[in-house]
């Protein structure tokens, strides 16, 4: 995620970075070569190209919207993201919370190995969410019981099992009620819910039929646009084709860039940060 000073308008202006301007360049200087093309042959040749621009008016009002609306569904799938990490990180510091009360009795060898498996579990999270090695997260938390998470299709869910045979072992022992394990159990499915709903998001982007009607919808109207210029603007045509152009197709590439929040992009969800945060809390806590 790109951190940025939000009063300071021209930095944000000029920054390139974290924007949609190197995914739209191209389709930019195409629609501004091709209303060249046009007037130079308008100019040398009989051909009339020139065309009436009112069915682009009206239909230009139907992409707006869909735009829009594909924009804002994309922000909704970012936004519900950022909550569910958020929850998983509310989750893991009530878990350390909660097993600095119950479990005041553990040495400083198991505090440190339980904080160690609260925090990989955000670290498989992120690496699961991003298709990344969770053998090679985990490792720098739980070293080489990390080996155990290899193959599996839901290493997150085997961090889970491990802190739930803990708390386990210790209501058997007699050092945690009954009640207070349904609480620490609560927590971990707490946590196997988040995990849920993040997945959800991975696994279902926006419906192809949606995401390819807006696409080809909105290549015909940049690429015809300029037929409608010519005629009246002249030489001013391909400035402004191509800022019509490089206009709708960012706000598409906008939605295209959020709608999946979980992977390294400038404008994803900063998750490394975010499991780091989550380890030095639970350190902190069973410290």
């Amino acid at each position: 995620m790109i951190e940025y000073a939000t009063q300071n308008w021209l930095a944000t202006v000029l920054r390139v970075r974290g924007t949609v301007l190197p995914r739209v360049i191209g389709r930019t200087i195409a629609v501004g070569l091709l209303t060249v093309g046009l007037i130079l042959l308008r100019q040398h040749t009989t051909l009339q190209l020139a065309i009436p621009g009112t069915a682009h008016a009206m239909v230009g009002v139907a992409l707006g919207l869909l735009l829009v609306f594909r924009t804002n569904a994309s922000y909704a799938r970012y936004w519900e993201g950022r909550i569910l990490i958020g929850g998983v990180v509310s989750n893991c510091r009530d878990l350390a919370r909660q097993c600095a009360a119950y479990l005041p009795h553990l040495g400083s060898k198991e505090r440190q190995q339980l904080a160690s498996e609260i925090t990989s579990f955000g670290a498989v999270l992120s690496a699961y969410l991003r298709n990344e090695s969770t053998v090679e997260a985990a490792s720098e938390h739980v070293g080489e019981r990390a080996a155990e998470l290899e193959g599996l299709e839901g290493p997150p869910l085997r961090i889970i099992a491990w802190l739930g045979q803990r708390f386990t072992a210790e209501a058997n022992s007699g050092a945690l009620t009954e009640l207070r394990l349904q609480t620490l159990e609560q927590t971990l499915s707490d946590l196997v819910d988040l995990w849920s709903g993040c997945e959800r998001i991975l696994r279902t982007p926006v419906p192809f039929a949606y995401a390819h009607h807006i696409k080809s919808f909105l290549t015909i109207f940049c690429f015809t646009a300029p037929f409608t210029m010519i005629g009246s603007m002249g030489w001013y045509a391909p400035a402004a084709a191509a800022v019509v152009a490089f206009g709708l197709y960012g706000i598409d590439e906008i939605g295209v860039e959020i709608e999946e929040p979980f992977g390294r992009d400038p404008n994803d969800l900063p998750l490394d940060a975010i499991v780091e945060t989550i380890g030095l809390n639970v350190r902190e806590s069973l410290s």
